[in-house]
């Protein structure tokens, strides 16, 4: 059986990663669209981005991800492969724990063999404005609100979004991005908690024609499947 505190921080990451995850897999596709960003708007750039997010089917790269708690200050550190597919696919593997993420469209799946135990939840039941995104019903400009943020990452530029509508799960996001190419380096989402999730990206591929076949999730044989709504 699982403590609380193990219950807590495996649930509180499912949905910090869920709903950072669908956001990037929007964002990360707004990547080699020069806009001139030193002379764009906040405004323009988020247009921008959505405006390159719409040609993108499919896309796969490495990453890296930190995560630090608010509440109960922890932090750790992984790193992995992605692979999304609109609308809503996805598959992330982290190498070190070999947790998995993985969406089919309809329902998402957070895989974690150390526990034995998989965490299940629908797609359409926990609509969100990130959901919308890899439904085509988003548009980055319209829900959110875009400054321009301090970037972390050497030789970009960011975007602070805070979304027009309250979100339960985070209060804001930066995306940081090439200010030539507008490629995409990393996304920060930062709880009401406290906490912040981190993602860098590298070796991004973008329309490889993804099989529908790599997002297909069977849950192990001896392994424990739990309801994780909102």
């Amino acid at each position: 059986m699982l403590s609380s505190i193990q219950r807590l921080n495996s649930k509180g990451r499912l949905l910090m990663v869920r709903n950072l995850l669908l956001v990037i897999a929007a964002l990360a596709a707004a990547s080699a669209h020069p806009v001139g960003q030193a002379k764009e708007s906040p405004e323009a750039l988020a247009r921008a981005l959505h405006a390159r997010y719409q040609g993108i089917r499919d896309f796969s790269a490495d990453f890296e991800q930190i995560y630090r708690g608010g509440v109960l200050k922890t932090q750790t550190r992984e790193s992995g492969t992605v692979a999304v597919k609109k609308p809503g696919k996805m598959r992330w593997k982290y190498a070190k724990s070999r947790n998995e993420l993985v969406s089919d469209g309809r329902t998402i799946y957070w895989y974690e063999p150390e526990l034995k135990e998989v965490v299940q939840s629908s797609v359409t039941d926990q609509a969100s404005t990130p959901d919308q995104f890899l439904s085509g019903k988003g548009d980055i400009a319209r829900d959110f609100t875009p400054s321009h943020a301090q970037s972390s990452i050497p030789g970009t530029v960011a975007l602070k979004l805070l979304p027009r509508r309250a979100e339960p799960e985070y209060e804001f996001l930066v995306v940081s991005f090439e200010p030539d190419s507008m490629r995409i380096r990393s996304l920060t989402t930062r709880d009401h908690q406290g906490g912040e999730s981190t993602l860098v990206f590298t070796n991004m591929r973008e329309n490889r024609g993804l099989s529908d076949n790599e997002f297909v999730f069977k849950v192990p044989n001896g392994v424990k499947v739990v309801s994780g709504g909102r």
